[in-house]
């Protein structure tokens, strides 16, 4: 397996340029992450029931989901960001796409759907005496029917009307009721045939995306071709090459601290992570990875520079703790200014 030796700074910057003349669109299982910090030092024991009240004294939103991943293709500041996919007709909706448009996204294309909750993540709080901060389960909003047949017109009449004026194709596929059903996902694959660049990140389905960009996690993966745990680099880049030929698509897997493989089917390439000294959150960190990668490809980025710029951008986030972060271009060079030597190149990659 051949190993991507890294970046010269000077082709980072022209990517980063390159990236802001990129149009790129997110097709996805948009959600609402909201987070609740209750102060519990604040709590009185309730007169009518034996429990003591969470007294909530912050309240913070931001996109999760498909959404996330659009925050993170906006974060690093393209030309133009579309969204498409659906939400229902609540105050989580309101929300969102007020916090896409902040963003500069374009939500023309998110479509409301009568009947459908708007996906979300609210996260309870807890902080007292001490400084940890506790988290209570998670109470989530989501679908557990599949779309309508009139929805899904509406997810394919959008998608049609925003490829014409986009270079890239990000998929966000979460859900098990999503907006990506398999008639939608016909639809995708139509696209990729016809020569669109899709990247797809999906969390059930990724062997069900031929023709696309595969962009799987080692666990994904191993399910996708029926393996058993991955443990080696041996047994990754075995897997990612099963998954390609199985899927006659390019893959780029995503390994944790170990970086990333590409594969086209014909050989792989490792293309490593650099170690990341501190407290790290790795929620959110694989769309990060989707987005830097896709707009890497769009302003014409190889295949393993793509990757390598995506990891960068992952490393930048996984440092934001408590949230689903982005990263900036200037977030993105000042992390690569304080890498080891390792990963500046002699000569690009072997």
């Amino acid at each position: 397996m051949e190993v991507y030796n890294g970046m010269a700074r000077e082709r980072l910057c022209e990517l980063l340029e390159k990236i802001r003349g990129v149009r790129a669109a997110i097709l996805g299982d948009l959600c609402l992450d909201v987070y609740w910090l209750a102060d519990m030092k604040r709590s009185e024991l309730s007169l009518e029931t034996p429990h003591f009240p969470l007294p909530v004294v912050e309240e913070r939103m931001s996109p999760g989901g498909g959404g996330n991943a659009a925050a993170n293709l906006a974060a690093l500041e393209p030309m133009k960001v579309f969204a498409v996919g659906v939400t229902g007709e609540d105050w989580r909706r309101a929300e969102l796409l007020k916090l896409l448009g902040a963003r500069g996204i374009d939500t023309a294309h998110v479509n409301s759907v009568p009947g459908i909750v708007t996906n979300a993540y609210c996260k309870p709080l807890r902080a007292g005496i001490s400084e940890t901060i506790y988290e209570d389960p998670r109470l989530d909003f989501c679908n557990y029917e599949p779309l309508g047949a009139e929805a899904e017109d509406a997810v394919i009449a959008s998608l049609d009307a925003v490829v014409r004026d986009v270079d890239v194709l990000c998929v966000s596929d979460q859900h098990a009721f999503g907006v990506c059903t398999p008639r939608v996902r016909g639809h995708i694959l139509t696209l990729a045939r016809g020569g669109l660049t899709i990247v797809v990140d999906s969390r059930y389905n990724i062997d069900a995306y031929s023709r696309a960009i595969l962009k799987p996690n080692e666990k994904e993966c191993a399910s996708a071709i029926g393996a058993a745990c991955l443990e080696k680099l041996d047994d990754y880049e075995e897997a990612a090459l099963k998954l390609s030929h199985k899927c006659g698509s390019e893959v780029i897997m995503t390994i944790g601290a170990q970086g990333a493989i590409y594969t086209d089917g014909s050989g792989a390439t490792h293309i490593p992570a650099r170690k990341v000294n501190g407290e790290i959150d790795i929620v959110g960190a694989g769309d990060t990875f989707m987005s830097g990668f896709s707009l890497a490809l769009a302003a014409g980025a190889a295949r393993p520079e793509a990757a390598c710029l995506a990891a960068l951008c992952s490393e930048v986030t996984i440092r934001k703790i408590g949230c689903t972060g982005d990263a900036t271009p200037e977030e993105a060079l000042a992390h690569y200014d304080h890498l080891p030597a390792p990963y500046v190149p002699s000569g690009g990659h072997r």
